[in-house]
């Protein structure tokens, strides 16, 4: 199917693909990190750059993907994307002949990939372990989808792509959070599912609360040597 006459409208036939990610999208995953910072009201606490970005989620030599930090971009076309066993997680077909999509971003996300690919969103994951069940687990650091995408099922593709592949590399859970005020996301999460778990609280040191414990091992271990 030929791109749509106007770049930034989409109608009929959408194909979508979550797919593994490499260092061609961290501009966009970049742009991403930062709108789900301005959905989430939390834009005091962004301070990602691409070249961090590329240094800890694109290292040399890449560890294999979900044993490590794993990034996977949600690619949307006009045109047929065939899944590529190497790194395709997910794909569905949308009908959006009822109600064509509008997205104004369309062209700041042509995805380096080519081919009438725009990125439409990512996920970023790794794993974690329960000793409770002696497996390990996958922990989703974030999901999100660029607004014009939402409410197409396209999240629910997401997230199944990456429950499913922990569990079939025997993993115990997937365990991710949401904001208490998202009831929207609380829902549908419910809906898919998961166990909502209020009586947890995350903790958390950074900044400077963080840096003041540098060196502390090194004091344990002179105090030692003095007895």
């Amino acid at each position: 199917m030929a791109a749509p006459a106007n770049p930034t409208t989409f109608s009929g036939e959408v194909w979508a693909e979550l797919r593994l990610a490499d260092a061609r999208d961290v501009p966009h995953i970049h742009r991403l990190i930062h709108q789900m910072a301005e959905f989430e009201l939390l834009t005091d606490l962004f301070a990602a750059t691409q070249e961090l970005l590329t240094s800890t989620l694109f290292p040399s030599p890449a560890p294999p993907p979900f044993t490590s930090f794993t990034a996977l971009i949600l690619d949307v076309s006009p045109n047929p994307l065939v899944p590529d066993s190497a790194s395709t997680i997910a794909s569905r077909r949308l009908d959006l002949s009822a109600s064509p999509l509008a997205d104004p971003e369309a062209a700041g996300f042509a995805s380096p990939r080519g081919g009438g690919r725009v990125t439409a969103g990512f996920v970023i994951c790794f794993p974690n372990y329960s000793t409770f069940l002696s497996k390990p687990g996958l922990y989703i650091e974030d999901i999100f989808v660029r607004a014009p995408w939402r409410r197409r099922g396209l999240g629910r593709m997401m997230l199944s792509g990456v429950a499913g592949r922990a569990a079939e590399l025997g993993m115990g859970r997937v365990e991710w959070v949401v904001l208490d005020w998202n009831k929207n996301a609380i829902n549908f999460y419910e809906e898919m599912g998961a166990d909502v778990l209020p009586q947890w609280r995350i903790c958390r040191l950074t900044g400077a609360a963080l840096d003041k414990y540098k060196g502390n091992h090194e004091e344990a271990a002179a105090g030692k040597a003095a007895e």
